[in-house]
C-alpha cells in the first residue's frame, strides 16, 4: 500500500469516527464545582427535642424555600414556633406507619455516597456543556411523605427518599390504592433517583416554561431530556425517558405512528391543556394512543426531535437551548 493510500484510509477512518462520535461523551473530570449534601430526614428523625429546635432554626435560616416546602406542602406543619414544631414532629414520627417508613428508608439508604457521586458527576457534565449554567448549592435528602420525587428551588434540590423504596417494599404496598395507583408505585424505583434530581434542576433552571402550542411544549420537554442525557452520557435512552427497555423499544418501533396520530388529529399547533396533559404528563399510558405503550409519548417525540436535530446541525448544547422550536421542528424526519 502506498503512502498516499494509507493517508487516504486514515482520513476516511477519522471522518467516520468523527461522524459517529457521541457529542455528549466528553471528559468532564477536570470540571470544578461545589455541591453540598445534607440528609435532613436523618437529622430530624434522630434528633431529641433540643436538637430538633436547633435544626429547625438552622434549616429555616439556611434553606428557607426547601424547608418551607417540606414543612408546609409535604408534612402540613407550616411555619410554626419551636414548641409546636417539636410536638408536631414527635407526633409524626411516633405514628407506627411513619416509624416503619423511616426504618425502611434507613435500610434502603444506609449510605448515600453512590447517589452523591452520581449527582456530582452529572452536574460536572452539565457544567462542561454550560459553563455559565446554574448549579445547586445543596442537595437535600428528605422524607416528603410521598409528596414529591425531586423538587428544585433557587438554590437546592430536595429529594424524597421514600419515593425510591421500591414497589415491593411493605410500606409502599400498604399505600392506599385509590391514591397511589399501581403505575405510581411502579415508578418508585431507586434506579431513577439521580436521573430525577438532575431532570428537576434542568426543568427549573435551564429550560424556560412555554405557554404556547403542543409542539412548543413537546420540544421544551425534548430539550429537558436531551440535557438530562448530556448529564448522563453513558446512560441508556430508556433510563433517560424513565421507561423500561421494553417500553422504550415500543416507542421507537411506533415513532411514525405516534407522530402521524398527532398530525392527523391536528394537535400540533393547538393550544389545548387537555392535549398537553394527555401527552406529557405521567400516567399508566398515553391517552389517545394504545394502552400497551408507555406514558408521556409527547415527551418521547420531543426527545427524538432533539436527537435528530443534533445529528444534523451538531450545534453546541448551549446553542441548542436557545434554538426556536420552529427550527427544530423542520429538521424532524423519521427514518
Amino acid at each position: 500500500m502506498t503512502l498516499k493510500s494509507i493517508l487516504t484510509l486514515l482520513l476516511v477512518i477519522l471522518v467516520v469516527v468523527g461522524c459517529n462520535r457521541n457529542p455528549l461523551d466528553v471528559d468532564a473530570s477536570n470540571v470544578k464545582l461545589k455541591i453540598g449534601f445534607i440528609n435532613m430526614d436523618s437529622i430530624l428523625f434522630h434528633s431529641n427535642s433540643a436538637d430538633l429546635i436547633t435544626a429547625h432554626q438552622e434549616f429555616k435560616k439556611s434553606m428557607p424555600e426547601i424547608y418551607d416546602y417540606e414543612l408546609g406542602y409535604c408534612l402540613h406543619i407550616g411555619d410554626v414556633d419551636d414548641t409546636t414544631f417539636v410536638n408536631s414532629m414527635q407526633l409524626f414520627y411516633a405514628d407506627p406507619y411513619i416509624a416503619r417508613l423511616e426504618k425502611r428508608i434507613q435500610e434502603k439508604f444506609p449510605s448515600l455516597e453512590n447517589q452523591k457521586n452520581e449527582i456530582k458527576a452529572g452536574f460536572k457534565y452539565l457544567k462542561f456543556h454550560l459553563p455559565n449554567g446554574k448549579i445547586p448549592e445543596q442537595v437535600v435528602f428528605m422524607n416528603s411523605f410521598f409528596a414529591s420525587n425531586a423538587f428544585s428551588t433557587e438554590k437546592q434540590i430536595g429529594i424524597g427518599l421514600e419515593r425510591y423504596l421500591g414497589k415491593q417494599t411493605d410500606v409502599i404496598q400498604e399505600l392506599p390504592p385509590d391514591q397511589f395507583y399501581e403505575w405510581i408505585r411502579d415508578g418508585m424505583d431507586a434506579e431513577f433517583l439521580t436521573r430525577d434530581a438532575l431532570c428537576s434542576w434542568i426543568m427549573t433552571h435551564y429550560v424556560d416554561e412555554v405557554d404556547g402550542n403542543l409542539t412548543e411544549n413537546i420540544i421544551r420537554w425534548g430539550k429537558i431530556l436531551y440535557l438530562t442525557q448530556a448529564a448522563f452520557p453513558d446512560a441508556s435512552e430508556a433510563w433517560i425517558m424513565r421507561y423500561s427497555e421494553e417500553k422504550y423499544q415500543w416507542a421507537i418501533d411506533n415513532e411514525y405512528e405516534i407522530w402521524k396520530y398527532l398530525a392527523d388529529q391536528k394537535m400540533l399547533f393547538k393550544i389545548d391543556d387537555r392535549n398537553k396533559m394527555n401527552l406529557l404528563n405521567e400516567g399508566p399510558y398515553t391517552v389517545g394512543l394504545p394502552e400497551k405503550g408507555p406514558d408521556r409519548l409527547g415527551q418521547f417525540i420531543g426527545f427524538r426531535m432533539l436527537q435528530k436535530y443534533m445529528e444534523i446541525k451538531k450545534v453546541s448544547v448551549e446553542q441548542l437551548i436557545q434554538t426556536p422550536y420552529t427550527e427544530i421542528l423542520v429538521e424532524y424526519q423519521i427514518d
